[in-house]
């Protein structure tokens, strides 16, 4: 697998997972779990970006 198409997947696994710790820090009322669940999906959008310039790049 291309590092491209690799950034991407894992890119997209982070987001989802993020999101998933995001609901569960607000369902159980935990700041700190939504904040975690917030910074991963963001490093996981990121992480999508990269892999996409990669790809042009190629």
């Amino acid at each position: 697998m291309k590092d491209s198409t690799k950034d991407q997947v894992e890119g997209k696994f982070h987001e989802v997972k993020g999101k998933i710790k995001e609901k569960a820090g607000k369902l159980s009322v935990n700041p700190d779990l939504e904040a975690e669940g917030k910074d991963e999906k963001r490093v996981g959008k990121i992480q999508q970006v990269i892999g996409k310039v990669e790809k042009v790049l190629e």
